[in-house]
């Protein structure tokens, strides 16, 4: 709702998030699919000291929020990284491709939630359909997400609110199933598996823990979503830094809590094997409560919260490029009731359904893990150029006095980190590079063809207003 204007304003965005709600949706939108899904893949790679590729990704990302903090009291307005593009380059692909990722990203995060979530339906359910019945079910959840997203964002943002109480619960369930098997002295506690590194044959320990850190990366994205809530926050410029830099330390805490635990009452080598990790803790640390039952249902309304905030986003991305003439303008429908973008929000899902085929039919290994590392992949390469950014939007003049300023050395040390992780060297599989490179590819094609296409009708080729991608539908 916007706020009352004068005659001829422009309306503006009402400032209703104080530091309790902007640090319930930071701690929210953070907490989610990673630790729930990748917990054993991460443990595959480095043995027993799964927490450590949690703790450095947790410093990587605190690192580049650091970044993210200057540029979003510099310039509190939505959009983000696409944003930040803009103001430091200002060549409109560059802008447009930035966007796009992001967009992808969200997609991928979206499609591995949906995959983690039809395997936690059939251990909730105990019952096997074998890989078909998978994808059936990713396809169904995938498919009741737009139903939801296409009832419009107020529906969604309440649904959130719900979902996120159910996804902290989740790991908090997990802790305390923790506590409880180490003050009792389960049989199957072994403290010594925690400080155990155990790596492929072919990967020394360095390779091992930065390819375990790409995967780990996942599990602390969505921190970056909380700058296009800037305008409206009271008082960004004070606000955003206490409260981002908190809720990533919760969320960094709690990463390393659950990853112990894990490793401490879990095999590595069965966490690795499960598509529902969390669930073999709680199978092993408390047998004789009925928590065993209780979590894969938790794990999958937990993953629906990821999922509905990525699609919900993407398919506002999508929306917004289309109506600045960026992407074909078909993709800019809105419905006449609903007053939702439905030609994005299938567009998106489409895509999602690509994926979750993509995977099943490609994957040599697991899914799950392939599509988390990808969208890892793609947050990882925003997150380099946001580090350069910041340090170009010093000479920028113009912008207000008083904002947050981060050590130089932060952006520096973030921009190399993010872009080794980027890297093949980094031990990062080339399955996720010919994902990602697909979905860009689909953006670069879609791009030159609507600018094709404004040229052939005479219309003024599309400019980006970074600041307009994300708009609701009026």
């Amino acid at each position: 709702m916007a706020e009352t204007k004068a005659a001829g304003e422009e309306p503006q965005l009402k400032r209703v998030l104080g530091p309790g709600l902007l640090l319930l949706f930071v701690v929210g939108d953070i907490l989610g699919t990673g630790v729930y899904a990748l917990t054993g893949d991460v443990a595959g790679e480095v043995g027993g000291a799964a927490w450590l590729p949690f703790l450095i990704a947790f410093l990587i990302a605190t690192v580049t929020a650091f970044s993210y903090l200057e540029l979003v009291t510099k310039y509190p307005q939505a959009a983000g990284a696409a944003l930040y593009a803009h103001k430091a380059f200002g060549i409109q692909f560059v802008t447009f491709i930035v966007a796009f990722i992001v967009m992808c990203s969200g997609i991928t995060s979206a499609s591995t939630a949906s995959r983690f979530f039809a395997a936690n339906f059939f251990v909730a359910f105990d019952f096997d359909w074998g890989r078909a019945g998978v994808v059936i079910v990713a396809l169904l959840f995938m498919a009741l997400l737009a139903v939801v997203n296409f009832r419009g964002v107020g529906e969604s943002v309440r649904l959130n609110v719900v979902l996120t109480i159910v996804e902290i619960s989740g790991l908090l369930l997990v802790i305390f199933v923790g506590l409880w098997a180490f003050t009792g002295g389960g049989e199957t506690v072994d403290f010594s598996r925690v400080i155990a590194f155990e790596t492929a044959e072919d990967k020394n320990v360095f390779l091992a823990i930065t390819t375990a850190t790409s995967l780990a990366f996942f599990a602390m994205v969505g921190f970056e979503d909380s700058v296009n809530m800037a305008e409206e926050t009271k008082d960004p410029v004070r606000t955003f830094p206490k409260v981002l830099l908190t809720g990533l330390g919760i969320a960094g805490v709690v990463y390393v809590i659950v990853a112990v635990v894990a490793v401490a009452l879990v095999p590595v080598g069965t966490l690795e094997a499960s598509d529902t990790p969390l669930v073999e803790v709680v199978k092993l640390g408390a047998p004789d409560l009925p928590i065993e039952t209780i979590l894969p249902f938790i794990s999958m309304f937990a993953v629906a919260n990821t999922a509905l905030i990525n699609m919900l986003m993407a398919s506002r991305l999508i929306y917004g490029m289309s109506r600045q003439r960026v992407l074909p303008r078909a993709l800019g429908a809105v419905h006449p009731t609903r007053r939702s973008p439905w030609a994005a929000i299938i567009f998106t899902t489409l895509i999602a359904f690509g994926l979750i085929f993509y995977v099943t039919a490609f994957a040599n290994s697991n899914a799950i893990a392939m599509l988390g590392g990808t969208t890892s992949l793609l947050l990882l390469a925003v997150f380099a150029m946001v580090n350069i950014a910041v340090l170009v939007l010093r000479r920028d003049v113009r912008a207000a006095g008083g904002h947050f300023t981060t050590p130089t050395a932060l952006p520096v040390i973030g921009f190399i980190t993010s872009l080794y992780l980027v890297t093949p060297l980094s031990g990062r599989p080339g399955q996720q590079y010919v994902l990602a490179g697909i979905l860009i590819a689909i953006g670069v094609v879609l791009f030159f063809l609507t600018m094709a296409i404004n040229k052939q009708l005479g219309i003024r080729e599309g400019i980006v207003d970074p600041t307009k991608l994300g708009e609701a539908p009026d």
